[in-house]
Formats: structure tokens, sequence, C-alpha cells
């Protein structure tokens, strides 16, 4: 059985697809098979990986309303050992063919259609949009932990009360397993007072619940999104890279402790 972990934070801008598309390509450079899903109707997942969103007539939205199975869907990426499951704009549109056409388990969506079909893969990563709507309680109704990313600026603070209260509902209600991976700080630089101040206040307050690893602002990560392409794959010995790769080094200690 695969390993699901959700990335998210209703906060937007904080690193979640980068963070997505990096921990997943460098899983997949540790030998683990990976499957990225796209939950995020702006379709950056896919889009980061190479390919070209608008012209798919099958993606996670067909899988969500049943219209197709994974299989038809998944797309193979550059990257050995990582598939992903996109989105484009139409996923943007289910919640109103949910009032067209109304289903009795509304937040098991994801879960159904992932199904069988996906056991055989190692980890199952999605990526969840910047609001806590319909697509993100999917996401973490059928995951086993969520990955946090909190950036190291104001209002990060903010942020993680309400993602917090999101995943407590979910807890009570939907997924009692659900556990919290961890907080990943981003976009880190330790020069600036308040990038430490927040990086200090995280680890105060989750101490073991904050990856050791933090995602420092790199320049490598930047120009590896407009080449489409993951940073692990476009400058391995980058300082963006070497952070990825430490905390996808985490992530698997997580599992085998």
């Amino acid at each position: 059985m695969p390993r699901i972990i959700a990335i998210a934070n209703q906060k937007g801008g904080v690193g979640k697809t980068t963070t997505a598309i990096n921990l997943s390509s460098a899983l997949a450079h540790f030998n683990r098979t990976v499957l990225l899903v796209d939950m995020d109707p702006q379709g950056n997942a896919g889009r980061g990986l190479g390919i070209d969103i608008t012209l798919l007539k099958s993606t996670v939205f067909e899988c969500l309303t049943q219209a197709c199975s994974p299989k038809d869907c998944i797309v193979t990426t550059a990257v050995k050992g990582l598939d992903v499951l996109p989105a484009n704009l139409r996923l943007a549109s289910l919640e109103a063919s949910l009032y067209k056409t109304p289903v009795e388990e509304p937040f098991a969506l994801l879960g159904k259609a992932l199904g069988s079909e996906c056991d055989h893969y190692d980890y199952i990563v999605l990526d969840c949009p910047p609001s806590l709507g319909l697509l993100s309680i999917n996401a973490l109704a059928c995951a086993d932990s969520v990955l946090i990313p909190v950036q190291c600026e104001y209002f990060a603070m903010e942020a993680l009360a309400a993602i917090l209260s999101s995943i407590s509902n979910v807890q009570n209600d939907l997924n009692p397993k659900l556990k919290i991976e961890g907080f990943l700080l981003t976009m880190y630089d330790a020069r600036t007072q308040l990038g430490t101040e927040i990086a200090s206040e995280v680890r105060r307050l989750f101490k073991e619940n904050t990856f050791l690893v933090s995602i420092p602002r790199n320049q490598s990560v930047s120009e590896s999104q407009a080449k489409q392409m993951p940073v692990t794959s476009f400058r391995p010995s980058s300082q963006g890279s070497i952070a990825y790769f430490g905390l996808a080094r985490e992530v698997i200690d997580h599992e085998e402790k």
C-alpha cells in the first residue's frame, strides 16, 4: 500500500506546489515509485513537470467524477519513477458538478478515485490548492499524513492556526488516522531577522514535528520552474536540490521509524 502525503496550507505562496514537485522527484531519486496528484485547478504541478495541461482530455477531474479511471489519466514524466495525475481548470467546476449530480460522500471522491489501481506506488503526494474547501478536504480525508509548508515571513503563524483547525476537524469527522508529517520551513533566509524569528518560533511550538531541513531561497529553484522541471533534475548540486533531497530522506526515515 502506498503512503499518501497531502501537502496543504490554505495560505498561497508558501511553496506547496514547489515542494510537491521536488519532494516527489527527490523520493523518486531514492528509488521510490511516486504518483503526484494535482488537486489545484491551476495545474501547476503538471506544468512544473513539463506537461501541457491545456491539451489534456483526461485529468483528475474526470477521475473524481468517475468519467474515467486513473490509469487513463496518469502521465509518465521525464523523472524515472515519477508519474503525475494532472489537473487543469476543469477541476474548478467540481463543486458545481456536484450540485447537479449530488453524491453521498463528497469528501471521499479522491479516495474512491485512487482505489486499488494506484496501490503499486510507494508514495502518493497530493498537491492541495490554497484553500480549505472541497478539494483540500478530499485530500486530507484520504491521506495518511499532511506536510505543512510554512513560509518564513509575516502572517505565517496566523495561517497555521487555520490549517491545524481544519486538520483537527478532518481527524474528528472523516479520517482519524491522519497525522502531521511535519512543518516545513520554506523560503528561509538566515540573513534576515524575521526569517530567523519565524523559524525559531515554529521549532519552539512544534519541536519534533518540524523537519530538520529548511528550504532556502534559491535562484536555482526559480530557474527550474521556468524550465518546467524539478530543481533536483535541473541543478542537482544546488542548495535547493540538496534541501529537497534532505527532506525526502527525512520522509523516508519517518516511515522506517
